[in-house]
């Protein structure tokens, strides 16, 4: 296939933006002069690719020196076949401490749908590992599109083994099946760090494992979080010594976006907040974005403009925010130049039927409302994890509620609560100038799936407290069903109807969400409203579960009092089981009513027949513990996502296929004409996902 229509004056303008070194492929191969001499613990973070396009692809790797060498160079080759006999491209890059020894390589004049190899060769003759790659296919591409999305790995107290059994299948799948990239959608890292002499009873059931001690750092309660660019970069350094993920970065090209943990667990903007405070830290935010960019390779534009060798950061102080914008952003300028020091927020297509849709869920937020002070009004002890999905609403929609008649009061039991949000705008998770960039790639999007990659979830968590017999705790203090709190655009309800409203309103067909963040597997369909409100999907959406951090499941074994009047809604202890089942999943796809007949029955399709059926409607499938990854295969008339679910990973599977599997659930759609009604077809594949359905 012929290759884009870009020319070598154009492309090198593009490495520079992007900070990389160029190389520009030949149309014939010539052999290595190189002799393979591999010292894998010389790049002892292996080698990776990025964000391909039809024509280039980012190459990354990191090669340390000693103490007394400040900067050296790396020949990079990247060949047609893995024995380097037909080298196309080749090229020396610098690196240096100032960027902590990584280096990245732009590579373009390639082909579409093209599989490449690559290597690294420092000036001693030691070579890295070999890469392998793939180039995006064309725009006018017709075959059908397959890749993965996941997130949320937890090395400090989880195994990374998801990827072996990725790695197994896709090894073994035709040519036509295998995956083109890893769309990986955030906390590539958890910036929060047990030491295990701090918690020597470990996270749960889990051991803590010792993979890294900050240079600076901070400890909060037993916890320790990053202060300086050092920090950051030692974490992501430990990250990359799992030898599972860098086998996965050395497969296939990565699609990288941050979440939360890249910077600061409960930040927003450059603000962090722990212990109930919230407080500036526009440095630590630049020294996050700085090592992101230097250990993930994406097409991420820093502010200090084309340059080569380094970030650059800009120099901010960390200074308070008290002035915010009618969208809920600081207008601090050390807060304004921390965000800008790095922009995420893109897209990317893949032939004809897949554009992908990156957005920063973190970075240009408003400040969450049900994360304030004031908020802790809402919450009881008698009903964990719970607050009415009234007070949600109005709390999201500050001032614009009730069409701009927002209440002074808030009910919650036989309490008036003052509405502190009556006077502000109302809750922002894409900003406004972001908003305006997706909203304008929906509308002017060719391609048959218009993908949001969007690192939260949208699909609604609901329960229906209102269906509890009575006596059996206190009385629900809401006027109706309950929400799970904020955090994601399942409680930005205005955003997520602006828009949803636009997708409809533009006729945009072929909508779909993936999505990370929760730690738990959901497919479900994309709905302004539920019911009694009206039901009208635009769209479809998912949530992948975590590689390998613990989710709320596990958490609620270990936390939720086992005398709780209401513990049989979120697990269900069935005899001769000595764990007890996520009786969670009946509750939020069926109902209060289901979960209190399955625990008394432990018959599960009895217990189906007591659903709520104006609860979830959205929802097709759900499990809150679950861990592993998900496909998707994207052609002119169908969508399909696979759902690889493994046992919980606490210690490393070293199996060549990842160990054993929990389940296989695929979830169809075909592609539905504008005023339709998107649809899920469900099959089990294997194994039995049981309260999951």
């Amino acid at each position: 296939m012929p290759r884009a229509n870009i020319n070598r004056r154009q492309f090198l303008a593009a490495a520079a933006t992007l900070g990389a070194t160029p190389l520009w492929a030949r149309p014939q191969g010539t052999s290595s002069r190189v002799t393979s001499n591999e010292r894998r613990d010389l790049f002892p973070e292996g080698v990776a690719s990025g964000d391909p396009q039809p024509d280039s692809v980012i190459l990354w790797t990191r090669r340390p020196f000693e103490a007394d060498t400040t900067s050296s160079r790396l020949l990079i080759e990247l060949s047609d076949d893995d024995s380097f006999k037909h080298v196309l491209a080749s090229a020396t890059a610098p690196v240096s401490a100032a960027s902590d020894w990584t280096c990245r390589a732009l590579v373009g004049n390639l082909k579409p749908a093209s599989v490449y190899w690559y290597r690294f060769t420092d000036e001693l003759g030691m070579t890295s590992r070999v890469g392998r790659t793939l180039t995006a296919p064309a725009q006018n591409d017709p075959r059908p599109v397959k890749f993965a999305f996941i997130s949320c790995q937890n090395a400090n107290f989880g195994s990374q083994h998801a990827y072996r059994r990725m790695i197994f299948e896709d090894e073994r799948a035709p040519e036509s099946e295998r995956l083109g990239f890893v769309l990986h959608l955030g906390d590539f890292i958890y910036e929060i760090v047990w030491y295990p002499q701090d918690r020597p009873q470990g996270m749960y059931d889990r051991k803590i494992h010792d993979i890294v001690h900050y240079p600076h750092g901070e400890k909060i309660q037993d916890f320790h979080i990053p202060t300086t660019l050092e920090d950051y970069r030692a974490i992501y350094r430990a990250y990359l010594h799992d030898p599972d993920l860098q086998d996965a970065r050395a497969r296939w090209p990565f699609v990288p976006m941050w979440d939360n943990h890249e910077f600061s667990w409960s930040g927003w903007q450059s603000l962090q907040v722990f212990d109930g405070t919230t407080r500036p830290a526009q440095t630590r935010k630049v020294a996050a974005m700085q090592a992101f960019f230097e250990y993930q390779p994406a097409r991420l534009r820093k502010s200090s403009g084309p340059g080569l060798e380094r970030f650059d950061p800009p120099h901010v102080v960390n200074a308070p925010i008290a002035q915010f914008d009618s969208h809920g952003l600081g207008q601090e300028p050390n807060n304004l130049a921390a965000l800008a020091s790095l922009t995420g927020y893109r897209a990317l297509r893949w032939g004809r039927h897949v554009e992908l849709m990156i957005t920063d869920q973190r970075s240009y937020r408003s400040e969450e409302p049900t994360g304030r002070p004031e908020a802790q009004e809402f919450v009881s002890k008698d009903f964990p994890e719970l607050i009415p999905q009234e007070v949600l609403e109005i709390l999201d929609a500050g001032r614009l509620y009730n069409g701009m008649k927002p209440p002074d009061t808030i009910r919650y039991g036989n309490r008036d609560i003052a509405n502190f949000r009556k006077q502000e705008p109302p809750q922002t998770i894409l900003g406004a100038e972001q908003k305006a960039w997706f909203l304008n790639r929906l509308k002017t999007s060719t391609a048959t799936w218009k993908v949001w990659g969007n690192t939260t979830g949208t699909l609604d968590f609901r329960v229906d407290p209102q269906r509890l017999p009575p006596g059996l705790t206190q009385p629900w203090p809401g006027a109706g069903y309950a929400g799970f709190g904020g955090g994601d655009h399942s409680t930005a309800y205005v955003e997520r109807a602006e828009i949803y409203q636009f997708v409809r309103g533009e006729g945009i067909t072929g909508f779909a969400t993936v999505a990370g963040d929760r730690h738990s597997f959901w497919a479900g369909l994309a709905a302004e409203t539920l019911p009694p409100k009206a039901f009208d999907p635009i769209g479809i959406a998912y949530v992948v579960g975590s590689i390998s951090a613990p989710g709320l499941v596990e958490a609620l074994e270990y936390k939720l009092p086992k005398d709780h009047p209401l513990r049989q809604l979120f697990l269900a202890q069935r005899p001769g089981k000595a764990k007890p089942e996520p009786a969670i999943n009946m509750l939020l796809r069926h109902g209060v009513r289901s979960c209190l007949d399955y625990q008394l029955t432990g018959d599960i399709e009895r217990a189906r027949s007591l659903s709520n059926p104006e609860l979830a409607p959205h929802l097709a499938f759900l499990d809150m513990g679950g861990h592993g990854y998900a496909t998707v295969r994207a052609s002119a008339d169908t969508w399909e996502c696979e759902f690889v679910c493994l046992p919980r990973p606490i210690e490393r599977v070293a199996r060549r296929d990842g160990g054993p599997l929990l389940y296989r659930v695929v979830h169809r759609t075909p592609l539905w004409k504008k005023g339709e009604r998107p649809q899920l077809e469900q099959s089990v594949v294997e194994g039995n996902p049981a309260l999951s359905l």
